[in-house]
């Protein structure tokens, strides 16, 4: 037997361990269009050659550059690598530096190169528990051309000669699926260029736009109720967020759907620490768009709020007290009940964050000018949780904030903070004579049964003893 088939034999998950540690820092992607053995040759430079003959020149460039290596054998294909390498710097500072260089034959070829050098199959992740919270991207091994061409390709799209109505040729429904596919890579890097490039393509060609909405549309609930993975959720919220900026008023019902249908349930999904930022963003864009989409939104929130992770609790109030930073008066009256209930509940969470964060809304000028114009329905609602923390929580800092609070609503409203303090007195001693009477009973309900059970030891003794003989 060998010596690790006995280590498996004792702990059959040392050989797991072992394997998570060791983490690959780089990979190549799961398919290449590899060359066949061609050397690259270096083609003239293009500010070597008159202008007449630019433009064949440049296309023969652009047709070298869509040859891809494989950069998981960092000794092969040197000389080629570098040549392509310095091949499309060459292209990055043509096309920044010259105007009239994009002419139509041009843009077949650009997309040609972006598409062979871009597009291809993600490779599965070395980690098969990868979470992006904890553990460190595996980083695209052929970054060192593919940042060119992305850097390139962005170049062409923001390019003063860019005319989309040639673009839109090429640049299709199919090109930005595969731009969407990408989105999932784990590189940074990549999601970052893929981000405005995509919303450069949205910017371009106004017969895209829906397609690209309906697609992202698609990724976001495959990922909500399917998967629980896509790495690129957070760079397609932030495009989003400046797409959403842009709707024009009335909003359409497709838009409204979005919000109510999508956006809200990517709150409940677990990882959303990591794209909660860009998320309530774009919430807060809706409903400064629409001011009557607030009551439905905040609903869906109470709907999805986190019942036993304190750390997605405190994410919620954060963007709770965005939301009521642009909430109009007559919406907050509509919703104040049940949103004030779970402001009780947070307040009286035994986590100190979660009750110290709900606690600062008490810090908001304009959240405390609406509790002020409603003080009758929320005082009611909150001062049993209050009070109660006043007396019991563990956390000195809570009971701090605590008292400032029930400082603030006794001098927005002394007459019903007296009410509600002598009531809550009352109730508590209702209480207290309740538990007392509860408390006899089980005491006389165990006299009772003690009795009973000696009344049965008598009895059962007084059976077994035989009399004896006269």
């Amino acid at each position: 037997m060998s010596s690790g088939t006995f280590v498996d034999k004792i702990d059959p998950f040392a050989k797991r361990t072992s394997l998570r540690r060791k983490e690959k820092r780089s990979q190549g992607s799961s398919q290449y269009r590899i060359h066949g053995g061609q050397e690259l040759t270096p083609l003239p430079l293009l500010k070597d050659v008159p202008a007449s003959e630019q433009q064949d020149l440049f296309i023969k460039k652009l047709q070298q550059c869509c040859m891809v290596f494989d950069f998981m054998d960092p000794v092969a294909d040197l000389k080629s690598k570098e040549v392509k390498r310095a091949c499309l710097n060459e292209l990055v500072d043509y096309i920044t530096a010259n105007r009239g260089v994009l002419t139509e034959p041009i843009y077949p070829e650009v997309v040609r190169m972006a598409s062979h050098n871009m597009f291809r199959t993600l490779p599965p992740s070395d980690n098969p528990e990868y979470d992006p919270e904890e553990d460190d991207p595996t980083l695209e091994a052929s970054w060192p051309h593919m940042q060119i061409v992305y850097e390139f390709f962005l170049r062409f799209l923001e390019s003063p000669d860019f005319q989309p109505s040639i673009g839109k040729k090429y640049i299709d429904q199919k090109f930005v699926l595969q731009l969407l596919d990408l989105f999932d890579s784990e590189d940074p890097r990549e999601r970052d260029f893929l981000k405005t490039v995509l919303h450069r393509i949205y910017g371009k060609f106004l017969g895209l736009r829906a397609y690209i909405r309906k697609q992202i549309n698609n990724i976001f609930l495959r990922f909500i109720y399917e998967t629980e993975h896509f790495n690129g959720v957070g760079e397609l919220l932030e495009i989003l967020g400046s797409i959403i900026n842009g709707f024009a008023l009335p909003l359409k019902h497709e838009h409204k759907s979005f919000l109510i249908q999508v956006l809200i349930p990517l709150h409940k999904v677990k990882c959303l620490g990591l794209y909660h930022a860009q998320l309530a963003y774009c919430v807060v864009q809706f409903l400064e768009k629409d001011a009557v989409l607030t009551e439905p939104v905040l609903r869906g929130l109470l709907k999805f709020w986190p019942k036993t992770c304190s750390q997605k609790e405190v994410m919620f109030l954060g963007e709770l007290e965005e939301i009521l930073d642009v909430i109009e008066p007559v919406q907050f009256q509509k919703i104040q009940e049940p949103l004030f209930k779970q402001l009780a509940r947070c307040v009286a969470s035994p986590h100190f964050q979660v009750a110290e964060r709900a606690l600062y809304f008490w810090n908001n000028e304009y959240i405390m000018s609406l509790i002020e114009e409603n003080s009758a329905v929320i005082l009611p609602i909150m001062f049993p949780a209050l009070y109660r923390i006043s007396k019991e929580h563990w956390n000195q800092t809570i009971v701090a904030l605590v008292y400032n609070v029930l400082k603030t609503f006794m001098e927005m409203n002394s007459k019903l903070f007296d009410e509600l303090t002598s009531n809550y007195k009352a109730e508590r001693q209702k209480e207290r004579k309740k538990e007392k009477e509860r408390e006899e009973l089980w005491r006389k309900l165990s006299e009772l049964e003690m009795t009973s059970n000696a009344k049965l030891i008598v009895k059962s003794h007084n059976a077994t003893v035989k009399p004896t003989p006269s």
